[in-house]
């Protein structure tokens, strides 16, 4: 068992090797053919070590960080061969690729970055953090009450972009010593301004109700036994279904299944259920949604069902009415300190009344203003562009206290920020 596990991993890395080399290889090639860098055009740069699997991080930061450009100039700042490439591809934003630490060096040298993101907890950020004389800000990357958004690392940035009161509450049970009024700055989650951006809707609008149905997935241990297509979702799709005032939208997640036959079997039986609907009355137009974009589907939906994940913090931003599945494994773990201790929950011991509990988060009044109350708490003001105007108002900020501080420090001279024991064949992430 053990030589055989070793070979696995042996195939594994060898295959990775040549996915980098080749990656690397098409990198050069893409290179030579992009336009060189403006000399201190950018002020503001996010950092990004990671490689193209973690990715996700950074792509729902670029709708905000592309509108803040167009009064800051943004670079990307990128570590790995594979997350270059794809950035390359795909980012609205200039990309700058810097495996080494020289390379580094080299840029922040040839441009005026007064801000630095970052969008994750990477150890490499460090590598980046240790130039002065410019702000280091953690924006992270999403809104959830996990314990990685209240990990003692955020005392290591000058700033960091908080969702709002939820977020600093967390944070002050266990930062110690740590002034929330100066470097924690609350923008809510400019994200949501532009989850419907370019996007043309997959149905035509009607007097139909539009229910977002998106599950997670069954998950490989009881403690995150989250998903509820098995349990819930069946029932739940069906009956919205047979309504005739209903309009499904199901997005789920692309790893449901995988552990669970019975779960996988559930997920054929929805897609199947709403492929019959639309053939029965093509005007209903549901909607089986597996595209890579997430977002309007978000803001779209009059209601959204969702399972716990962060799926439920996204939908949150919108402000729009939420339900949330129970689970059904009474070993899934469920934190109750933050929304779910007063969330709208769908059971599953009442199939029969999943339609009346849609119906009833969708338009009771008491269930709309205790969702308001943790909107308001979570993000703040959720009218469109108001989070996007904290956004860009805290950048604004952070610049306008850049130059308050070059001011007061301007006889000081020039400093040597070379890193003379930086690696300069360090090995990059191979994903």
């Amino acid at each position: 068992m053990g030589l055989r596990r070793d070979a696995r991993r042996a195939v594994k890395l060898a295959k990775e090797i040549m996915w980098s080399r080749r990656a690397q290889r098409s990198l050069v090639d893409k290179l030579a053919d992009q336009a060189v860098l403006e000399p201190h055009r950018f002020r503001v740069g996010v950092y990004f070590a990671d490689g193209q699997v973690n990715l996700y991080q950074l792509r729902q930061w670029y709708a905000p960080l592309a509108t803040l450009a167009e009064r800051h100039p943004v670079l990307i700042l990128s570590r790995a061969s594979g997350a270059a490439l794809k950035l390359l591809d795909e980012s609205p934003l200039p990309v700058a690729y810097v495996r080494r630490v020289a390379d580094l060096e080299r840029v922040v040298h040839e441009q005026d970055l007064h801000v630095i993101f970052y969008v994750n907890q990477n150890a490499k950020n460090f590598q980046m953090m240790r130039y002065g004389r410019r702000w280091h800000v953690f924006i992270n990357h999403g809104e959830s009450d996990k314990m990685y958004m209240t990990t003692n690392q955020f005392k290591a940035y000058d700033y960091a972009l908080i969702a709002g009161d939820a977020a600093r509450s967390r944070l002050e049970k266990v930062l110690w010593d740590y002034d929330f009024d100066k470097r924690a700055i609350p923008i809510g989650r400019p994200q949501a301004d532009h989850y419907l951006d370019g996007t043309t809707l997959p149905y035509t609008p009607d007097e139909r109700e539009v229910v977002l149905y998106a599950p997670t997935w069954e998950g490989d241990r009881a403690a995150a036994a989250y998903g509820s297509i098995a349990s819930h979702g069946v029932d739940l799709v069906k009956g919205l279904l047979a309504t005739g005032r209903h309009r499904v939208i199901y997005r789920p997640h692309p790893r449901s299944g995988v552990v669970d036959p019975d779960y996988a079997a559930a997920n054929r039986a929805i897609i199947s259920a709403i492929a019959a609907a639309n053939a029965a009355d093509p005007s209903a137009q549901h909607v089986y949604d597996d595209g890579a974009l997430l977002g309007w589907q978000l803001a779209a939906a009059d209601v959204a069902v969702v399972d716990i994940s962060a799926m439920v913090y996204d939908r949150l931003a919108a402000g729009k009415p939420l339900l949330i599945t129970r689970p059904v494994n009474p070993a899934a773990q469920i934190d109750t300190a933050g929304y779910l201790q007063a969330c709208e929950w769908l059971e599953a011991s009442d199939p029969a009344g999943a339609v009346a509990r849609v119906d009833e988060v969708a338009h009771d009044e008491a269930a709309l203003a205790r969702l308001g109350h943790w909107v308001t708490r979570y993000f703040g003001d959720t009218t469109p562009g108001a989070t996007t105007a904290r956004f860009h108002a805290a950048v604004d900020h952070l610049m306008a206290e850049w130059e308050r501080f070059a001011a007061l420090h301007a006889d000081d001279g020039e400093i040597d920020e070379h890193d003379v024991e930086a690696d300069e064949d360090e090995v990059e992430p191979l994903s």
